[in-house]
């Protein structure tokens, strides 16, 4: 048996690997069938829907397992055949082992959408794992993580590890149907992206992955070191397929190649935005403070909000101010973390509206009269005891349309530690920044926040202002975020068959203030000639679902197009803008919105493709 789960299978991969199986007629020709099929196909989830009608599921598939929408195919009869051998046969025996693993394996690190979130559904809920043979080990050589880590490219080879063995995949890799999302992986542990498949765990995975196996990790490596001298030793484990910006404060942006394979972002891989170490909060002795009611200073437990207040729940995208602040840089360097196209994710929030909190304890019109802002602080401190915190209007906070929620859920489980745990604010269609995580304290308040990120930060200039001229005090803070949107499937410098008929694009559309995209144009040339995507209304895929109500549209659109390929193209450039409902549009290009600090770039997305 040989496996094919997720991943793409355009280009000349599928062909390849039609040629390896020369044992089963039915097998090959199913497969040459797929090969000459997918070559053609303009999307991963076009492909899958194909390997269905073509391929047998052919492994043990729990009730439970009956019930998530996992996109897993397979062929039955490969391994089958490469099991019976002839005596003449085996001197081929290790060969034949490795082929095996390739095709059971295949698309299992790789993957879609839909596997990616059932994976991570099962990610603290798995069952017995098995062991893979280790006779060898102590034969073998042993390394070090950072050794590993040097082996992460096609030249200098691909390895990874697993349960404390060290493997060079480099040969599977050349064969992967998934292309390089397999690549997620270098030079790490393969376990978290295994994690995310309901099948890795089959026996015969595991024996067949041993033969990939060149040495052991050092015991020392196998498990974090923890260094009580550092701040950030406490912090959680994230996924490793996350792109990191930055270790220590940790940040990191969603893997752009499966971002938009999910309406709702999976909480393990949506974009990481930390200043401090990450706090660890005691639920049983949480405690949020509320200053500036009539009543004086009120103390809530967690269980208060829970118990207390009716739980609200919204889907809401979170944007970082500085997304695509890279293209900034390329125009001129700003100062910032160096974020591409994925400081944006999507998930469902749950938690007590802050509004409730407040007239629960005597939020009233004379209050309002003289109150102006709502101020947040968070318990991440830096090296001088100072808590990140941030304001919005409080028009905004007590508005019945502003949907601002004291967030105690995400996707719903309990808040991640990187997102907030216990308990975080989250306001719909305003900049990340002011979704304050790791909530301690909350002030009613005449004048917004004095805090640096509020005051000195996440503000926009000028294309004009330096750093000798800036006036911090000139200009308003963030709130709300200009129309956005950007390409996911395709990446500047790629390439695609010239035999391909058409092009697919997809990509994510989103604006601030709660406005609803409601138009992505997507262009070939540059620009020249335009044609109208699809936008994803909801979770289901769907396209017609009716609008949210106007200034509530909080969640993104995901859209997709295909298009003809040009004839006789050398190269494309691909370019999207979104048009939001108040009929603002993405600006040309990115010069003229260029600032000092690289926030609100959200100038038209391009990507250059070479055509081969």
């Amino acid at each position: 048996m040989w496996v094919l789960i997720g991943g793409s299978a355009a280009g000349p991969r599928a062909p390849v690997l039609s040629r390896k199986i020369k044992k089963n007629g039915r097998a090959r020709a199913r497969f040459e069938q797929l090969g000459t099929l997918t070559s053609r196909l303009p999307s991963t989830m076009q492909h899958l829907r194909h390997c269905k009608r073509f391929a047998l599921v052919s492994f043990p598939i729990t009730p439970r397992q009956l019930k998530s929408p996992i996109p897993a195919v397979s062929v039955r009869s490969g391994f089958l055949a490469l099991h019976s051998r002839s005596s003449s046969q085996d001197q081929h025996h290790s060969r034949s082992r490795r082929l095996r693993f390739r095709y059971a394996v295949t698309g299992l690190v790789a993957g879609t959408g839909a596997v990616l979130a059932y994976g991570l559904a099962q990610y603290h809920n798995k069952a017995e794992q098995a062991t893979i043979p280790l006779t060898q080990a102590n034969s073998l050589p042993v390394y070090s993580r950072e050794e590993v880590t040097k082996h992460c490219s096609i030249e200098k080879g691909i390895w990874v590890t697993y349960k404390g063995g060290v493997y060079d995949i480099t040969d599977f890799v050349a064969i992967h149907p998934g292309g390089d999302k397999i690549l997620l992986a270098a030079g790490k542990s393969l376990e978290p992206f295994w994690a995310l498949y309901a099948v890795h765990e089959q026996e015969h995975v595991l024996e067949i992955l041993s033969e990939y196996q060149v040495g052991v990790l050092q015991a020392d490596d196998s498990k974090e070191d923890i260094k009580s001298a550092d701040p950030y030793s406490t912090d959680p484990p994230r996924h490793p397929a996350l792109k990191v910006n930055s270790l220590k404060p940790f940040n990191a942006e969603s893997p752009t190649a499966i971002l938009t394979d999910s309406y709702i972002t999976p909480s393990a891989i949506f974009f990481k935005r930390n200043h401090f170490p990450v706090p660890r909060v005691d639920p049983k002795t949480y405690r949020l403070k509320i200053e500036g009611l009539p009543g004086g200073t009120v103390s809530l437990t967690l269980d208060d909000l829970k118990s207390h207040f009716p739980k609200h729940t919204v889907m809401a995208t979170l944007q970082c101010a500085g997304n695509r602040r890279s293209e900034m840089n390329k125009v001129k360097q700003v100062k910032g973390l160096n974020w591409e196209i994925a400081a944006i994710s999507n998930a469902t929030w749950s938690g007590a509206y802050l509004r409730d909190v407040l007239y629960h304890y005597g939020f009233g019109p004379e209050l309002a009269a003289k109150a102006r802002h709502v101020q947040f602080e968070g318990l991440d401190l830096d090296v001088t005891g100072t808590a990140y915190g941030a304001s919005i209007p409080l028009n905004k906070a007590m508005s019945e349309e502003g949907d601002v929620l004291l967030a105690y859920e995400m996707n719903g489980e309990d808040l991640p530690a990187d997102h907030g745990f216990p308990v975080r604010v989250i306001v719909p269609g305003f900049v990340g920044a002011r979704n304050v995580k790791w909530l301690g304290k909350i002030i009613i308040s005449e004048e917004e926040s004095q805090s640096h990120w509020q005051q000195n930060d996440y503000k926009g200039f000028s294309p004009g202002t330096d750093w000798d001229t800036v006036d911090f005090k000139s200009a308003p803070a963030i709130q709300e975020l200009p129309v956005q949107s950007a390409i996911t499937n395709l990446t500047d410098g790629s390439s695609i068959d010239r035999d391909m008929e058409n092009v697919t694009v997809k990509g994510y559309s989103w604006s601030g203030g709660g406005r609803e995209v409601v138009r992505v144009d997507v262009s070939l040339d540059g620009g020249k000639t335009w044609h109208v995507a699809k936008l994803q209304n909801s979770k289901e895929g769907e396209t017609s679902a009716p609008s949210p109500p106007p200034g509530q549209a909080w969640a993104w659109k995901l859209w997709e197009i295909t298009i003809p390929l040009p004839e006789g193209a050398q190269e494309l450039e691909v370019v999207c803008k979104a048009v939001d409902s108040s009929y603002n549009t993405q600006p040309e290009s990115v010069a003229p919105i260029w600032n000092l600090r690289g926030v609100l770039s959200n100038a038209w997305h391009r990507v250059r493709v070479k055509v081969k």
